[in-house]
C-alpha cells in the first residue's frame, strides 16, 4: 500500500492547482518565477484546474 502525499507537496499543489502566484515546479522543487519574464510556456496549476 503507498503512503499518501503531504498536502504541502509542490508536485500535489501543481495538481490541485494551490500554488501561489508566480510560482511553478521545475526538478520536483517549488522555485519563483521572475517578474520580468513572462509565464509563456510554464505550467500554471491554476491554467491545469481549469482545462
Amino acid at each position: 500500500m503507498s503512503k499518501p502525499r503531504c498536502k504541502r507537496c509542490p508536485i500535489q499543489m501543481l495538481k490541485d492547482g494551490t500554488l501561489p502566484d508566480g510560482y511553478t515546479v521545475k526538478k520536483r522543487k517549488l522555485v519563483k518565477i521572475p517578474k520580468g519574464k513572462s509565464a509563456k510556456g510554464a505550467k500554471s496549476g491554476k491554467k491545469l484546474a481549469a482545462a
